[in-house]
């Protein structure tokens, strides 16, 4: 409903404030009336805008997923190599980190929101998934040995450095660096196997 329809004014700082108090202090914690007065604008504005609190919950995920889909892709079009391409999330992520402290807010909702059936939940899931395909077309277009494999193990140390972000490590330094290590290791064979063809 609300998530396609071209925002208001209105729209737009609410949904700006509520973006805000979801990622810093979680959904469930947060009302609409907190979110009226985060916005300077009314709980009736809210329900005119968004119809209701899961509505507006995801409107938040799919502006996120935007913007956060919009800065991977240019990553990766930035990427004169394609082998370099297929770790360019982990480079987006380190860009996106410096304004995103609390850690990955699609996890996040996972956890608040556990039923499938919660258009918010499909929202964050599919996220997850997306990720796991590009992480596939990139080793494939890399030429990399078994991509779907590989795609598996770019995604758990992607997750697993956006999950650990919150506890002020630096595991995306690492993480990175395995990651091209993977996708280093991934290529040898693949060469291998194309050389006894």
């Amino acid at each position: 409903m609300s998530e396609t329809r071209a925002r208001t004014p209105a729209g737009q700082r609410i949904l700006a404030a509520a973006g805000k108090l979801f990622y810093d202090r979680g959904i469930t914690a947060v009302g609409v009336d907190l979110i009226a007065e985060h916005s300077g604008l009314t709980k009736r504005t809210l329900y005119n805008q968004f119809g209701s609190k899961e509505h507006l919950v995801t409107a938040y995920l799919t502006e996120r997923d935007q913007r956060w889909r919009s800065l991977v892709h240019a990553t990766v079009d930035a990427c004169d190599d394609p082998v370099a391409a297929v770790t360019a999330p982990f480079d987006a992520l380190r860009t996106w980190s410096r304004t995103n402290t609390r850690g990955c807010a699609f996890i996040n909702a996972l956890a608040e929101l556990p039923d499938p059936a919660h258009p918010a939940h499909r929202i964050a899931a599919d996220q997850k998934h997306w990720l796991l395909h590009l992480f596939r077309q990139l080793a494939t277009a890399a030429g990399c040995d078994r991509p779907v494999a590989l795609a598996t193990r770019l995604l758990v140390l992607h997750e697993g450095a956006l999950a650990t972000q919150p506890l002020a490590l630096d595991t995306l330094a690492e993480s990175t660096d395995l990651a091209r290590g993977l996708v280093r290791a991934s290529r040898r064979r693949g060469a291998r196997g194309d050389a006894r063809r």
